[in-house]
């Protein structure tokens, strides 16, 4: 459930003139250009963490926009290649064009996937809204099918569907299997997701536990403490943690920048302790950073879809000193 002090100050901080509304988004966003997104990674890196890089932006009206975005991810790579980071890409399918002309689309990713391969960058395909979430796994199937293997999706732990997909996705890439695993931005139908809290972070463990099982790359998306805390028991269950070679006989080989099978991440601005004490104990962490012009469109989308984070809005104005990034 969402309380009503949360909606009551996503109500109020989306009529808030654009002034206010970018001085609370520059916590969870870089700025509106790449260098800005280079700054915040080289000052986070001395806190021993690592970076998914992601372009504000996503669903497109033209194939021109998706140029753009294919442009900026370009430069994104050359970024990270020519300042040394240990930083991989984050990309929004929609945002290549893949609902307005799918064959395109799905060249746009290719290309920019085989670019990252060369370098030996990692990509992750975010997952959007339910409409997408069959055409996005799609395209990294056949992407792996091509040989393009340095590039997984993200689940999202809400929806039904979730295990059949690790299911699913086991069978077709076996040890290749790279996700992204979080509770889900959007706020789904009932029909076809868990709503309640205790629903979702249920279902959120047991895909954890599910893609452990299956000897796939796990990285563990999330700012609740009842996550992350299943998330280390689990870990240890498999004989999994800091330091460790990952020992789980069907494990894929551990890839450049990734951790020993799992990792945790968290989005830029959001639980900086949590984040710095799981890198004091061993465990791998990266960080999400959001950069772009549509810096804007994206944190208002990021209320109005999802209220809770209100709350969160609210503590980063009143009490900015609990939560540095």
């Amino acid at each position: 459930m969402v309380s009503w002090f949360s909606k009551l100050v996503v109500a109020s901080t989306v009529r808030m003139p654009k002034w206010f509304v970018k001085w609370v988004s520059r916590r969870y966003v870089a700025g509106p250009q790449l260098s800005d997104a280079i700054v915040i990674m080289n000052r986070l890196s001395k806190e021993n963490t690592c970076f998914t890089v992601d372009v504000l932006g996503e669903e497109i009206s033209t194939m021109e926009e998706a140029q753009y975005f294919y442009d900026e991810y370009v430069s994104a790579t050359k970024a990270i290649i020519e300042n040394n980071l240990d930083a991989n890409l984050s990309i929004k399918p929609t945002a290549f064009g893949l609902l307005i002309d799918p064959k395109k689309g799905f060249e746009n990713i290719k290309n920019l996937v085989e670019m990252a391969s060369k370098n030996d960058i990692f990509v992750r395909l975010d997952m959007e809204d339910h409409r997408v979430t069959e055409d996005t796994i799609k395209v990294v199937v056949d992407l792996h099918a091509q040989g393009l293997t340095n590039v997984g999706t993200v689940l999202q732990g809400r929806l039904f569907r979730t295990l059949e997909d690790i299911d699913a996705l086991e069978s077709e890439l076996g040890p290749l299997a790279d996700y992204r695993i979080c509770k889900g931005i959007y706020l789904e139908p009932e029909e076809i997701s868990f709503t309640s809290y205790s629903d979702i972070v249920s279902a959120t463990n047991s895909s954890i536990d599910k893609i452990l099982a299956a000897g796939a790359y796990c990285a563990i998306a999330s700012h609740d403490v009842p996550v992350v805390k299943h998330a280390k028991s689990a870990l240890e269950s498999f004989g999994m943690g800091p330091g460790i070679d990952d020992p789980r006989e069907n494990a894929g080989a551990k890839r450049n920048g990734k951790g020993n099978g799992y990792e945790f991440q968290m989005l830029l601005g959001v639980r900086g302790p949590m984040r710095r004490k799981l890198a004091a104990e061993g465990h791998r962490t990266r960080v999400y950073v959001p950069y772009g012009a549509k810096w804007y469109e994206y944190s208002i989308r990021r209320l109005k879809e999802n209220p809770t984070i209100g709350s969160q809005v609210a503590k980063a104005f009143l009490m900015p000193w609990t939560n540095r990034p």
